[in-house]
């Protein structure tokens, strides 16, 4: 299980986790799966809305459902990558039983199908993040970001780094405050906007973002 997270908002997780996942389903035999704890992946990927139940009402049960549960909530969005959809409900996963965000990680374990997790931002996730057997850190290389991520308690495995031009901050700045490897650097690109707002990301992750997040996956346990 893959987590992607940031520190704060604005900082490109939901694209990168949607590309990563995509790009993962392309290489994987079986393909990939996507879970949404955030609550934007099926914008990101231009598909409707859903109306439908999604990870927050599995972790929220009372008597836990499991594999089976899982894999029913899974929608298709292209041949070879289903997306898990938050559901009706936020997710605060500092109120989730811990129990239950392990068995979560246990059956993704036992799981074929490689998972990537779009945890969203803020401290709140950090329950989460624990349970990963790769935690991304998605960050942009400014004093805000920096700042927060300096306080905290859990470290990543892992950086991605979306770089902007004219920032006084770069991935040696990065890699100092945060404690971990860059192991990747996405230069902004309008292509990715573009396809994001088009609603075309599940169609064709943009070259220039497919080839930066290719190098991530010698790196990362899936």
């Amino acid at each position: 299980m893959i987590v992607c997270w940031s520190v704060k908002g604005g900082s490109g997780t939901t694209v990168v986790a949607a590309a990563l996942a995509l790009v993962l389903a392309q290489r994987h035999e079986a393909g990939a799966r996507l879970i949404d704890m955030s609550g934007d992946t099926p914008s990101a990927l231009g598909m409707s809305e859903p109306s439908s139940e999604g990870i927050a009402e599995w972790l929220n049960a009372t008597d836990h459902p499991g594999a089976e549960a899982l894999n029913n909530l899974m929608l298709p969005v292209t041949a070879h990558l289903g997306v898990i959809p938050r559901g009706r409900s936020i997710i605060v996963p500092s109120l989730v039983n811990p129990d239950h965000l392990r068995d979560l990680a246990e059956v993704i374990a036992e799981s074929h199908l490689p998972t990537i997790v779009d945890a969203g931002s803020g401290a709140s996730m950090i329950p989460i993040i624990e349970h990963a057997t790769r935690s991304l850190l998605i960050i942009r290389p400014c004093y805000l970001a920096l700042r927060r991520a300096s306080l905290l308690t859990t470290k990543p495995h892992g950086v991605i780094v979306i770089t902007e031009p004219g920032r006084a901050l770069g991935v040696h700045d990065v890699e100092s405050v945060v404690g971990a490897p860059v192991l990747a650097e996405i230069p902004f690109d309008p292509a990715i906007a573009r396809a994001v707002d088009a609603g075309l990301l599940a169609g064709r992750v943009p070259t220039l973002l497919a080839k930066h997040l290719a190098d991530v996956f010698p790196a990362a346990v899936v």
